[in-house]
């Protein structure tokens, strides 16, 4: 069988096993990652932190590069097509998870800043894989949804009723972003958020970034929070990382270190996705599989509580618990730089093992949360 060499990121889930089959794996820091490194290396496996373009791959025997992460914005695509380098990334891995986050996030909040997150009016920006989960929760949970994405509303999807960024801006109060990483075309989303547009959020407005940080201005975006209190913040991407504007982590309500789509199904199913590209481009099998490392389902018993806001909290508390990644991630604050940035990406290397909606069965006797709600959440019923 020919041997494939293999150098991937160490700290991507069970990597080692999973292309064990393929050839020789060879791990090490995905920041690290060099050309002298891929010298004899005809398969090269990453996540966001490893920039892949002409400088790090030309002379070099790679002609396969997998990403397990649902962006490619760290990827020069031209430059691989035109090397005839072939390359997979895993959209769609963490979608589930990313969606289950923000959520959590939002209920979360609703309870240190005391507002009732039914009575909200949300603005989605990006219906892709994130975007469209997150809308099917809020709406079938009754909040309002307004959807912006021009790419998509201009290729004549019909999925939603889409509107502008601006009619977002001027008529929702829970504000969440969900578009790729892009400099160029007929819709950047560099700064999509930059000084001017901030200066547009409602009064009372919550801002979610689990996109990519650069989407959101951070530098204006500090600016304004030193004069306008009333907005709450949470924040998993960041310009910089990971060196992130500390000033700015220090003023935002939620703070996590871009773990949004970190649920063990998310991270192993980037790994799968993955693996299976490179078995197809090399003509190799595995018998690594994914479903082989799941947990058996686990039960979440939630007491009736009024107002019944007070059971979804705490429903979606003991589903994650997002204010310990919070205090994780500050925890930091003190470190020089060279010590946080070890920490953020140590945060995201040894993360707790979070798991998706469809892992939980709950026990609806001692409840008044509605058994059709949780199902259609993605939860598993027991009615009893």
């Amino acid at each position: 069988m020919h041997v494939v060499r293999i150098l991937a990121d160490q700290n991507i889930p069970c990597v080692a096993e999973a292309f064990a089959d393929l050839g020789e794996v060879r791990l090490m820091p995905g920041r690290d990652i060099r050309r002298e490194h891929l010298q004899d290396c005809q398969c090269l496996v990453i996540r966001t932190v490893t920039r892949v373009d002409k400088k790090l791959l030309e002379n070099t025997p790679v002609e396969f590069v997998g990403s397990t992460t649902i962006g490619t914005d760290h990827i020069d695509l031209d430059y691989l097509q035109a090397a005839g380098i072939g390359c997979s990334n895993a959209a769609g891995c963490n979608a589930e998870a990313a969606s289950e986050y923000v959520i959590s996030g939002l209920f979360e909040l609703s309870q240190n800043r005391n507002f009732n997150p039914f009575d909200l009016t949300a603005g989605i920006v990006g219906y892709g894989n994130v975007g469209s989960r997150l809308v099917h929760k809020l709406e079938t949970l009754d909040i309002e949804c307004m959807v912006c994405d021009p790419p998509l509303q201009e290729s004549g999807d019909t999925r939603k009723p889409f509107v502008d960024l601006d009619t977002i801006l001027r008529e929702c109060d829970f504000i969440s972003l969900h578009v790729p990483l892009t400099r160029g075309g007929n819709h950047p989303t560099f700064h999509l958020l930059d000084n001017e547009r901030l200066q547009k959020l409602r009064q009372g407005s919550l801002l979610v970034n689990a996109a990519r940080g650069e989407v959101v201005d951070n530098i204006a975006l500090l600016a304004l929070l030193q004069w306008r209190n009333d907005l709450s913040l949470f924040l998993d991407t960041w310009e910089g990382e990971p060196l992130v504007n500390r000033a700015l982590l220090q003023r935002v309500d939620l703070a996590t270190p871009h773990i949004a789509g970190y649920s063990v199904e998310g991270r192993l199913r980037g790994t799968q996705m993955v693996l299976d590209s490179a078995c197809a481009h090399f003509g190799l099998t595995s018998g690594w599989h994914m479903s082989e490392l799941l947990p058996a389902t686990r039960q979440i018993g939630i007491k009736a509580a009024e107002p019944e806001l007070q059971s979804w909290r705490e429903l979606f508390r003991q589903h994650c618990n997002i204010r310990r990644d919070h205090a994780a991630f500050l925890a930091g604050l003190q470190h020089d730089d060279e010590a946080f940035a070890a920490h953020f990406d140590g945060l995201r290397r040894v993360y707790s093992d979070r798991l998706e909606y469809a892992r939980f069965c709950i026990d609806t006797a001692d409840t008044a949360l509605p058994s059709s709600t949780l199902q259609e959440l993605g939860f598993r019923v027991l009615d009893c």
